[in-house]
């Protein structure tokens, strides 16, 4: 999943990421950020995520296409007045969205 984000977000993983535990930090010096920790457990994902994160990208069409082109899955296209966005799926299935911005 660290690879998936990490392309996404356009930002390195971490050294030391092995199968169980990754991180990726926001390296920008420019941006402050969160830092994103994956860490491998036994139960497969069964409701709605605990986390859901937006992404939000002027370049939409283009954007979506190259997350769908990272293994993304696209869940739905909305619209609400002005607002547009996809709802995504990352390869183990979490939701998030993209949001025209």
């Amino acid at each position: 999943m660290a690879a998936f984000w990490s392309e996404a977000l356009g930002r390195p993983v971490n050294a030391g990421a092995n199968s169980e535990f990754a991180a990726i930090n926001a390296t920008d010096p420019a941006t402050t950020g969160p830092r994103l920790a994956f860490h491998q457990v036994p139960e497969p994902k069964t409701v709605k995520n605990r986390l859901h994160l937006d992404l939000i990208n002027s370049e939409y069409e283009a954007e979506a296409k190259r997350l769908l082109g990272l293994g993304a899955t696209h869940i739905r296209d909305m619209k609400q007045g002005d607002a547009r966005w996809t709802t995504l799926a990352d390869p183990e299935g979490n939701e998030f969205d993209l949001i025209a911005g």
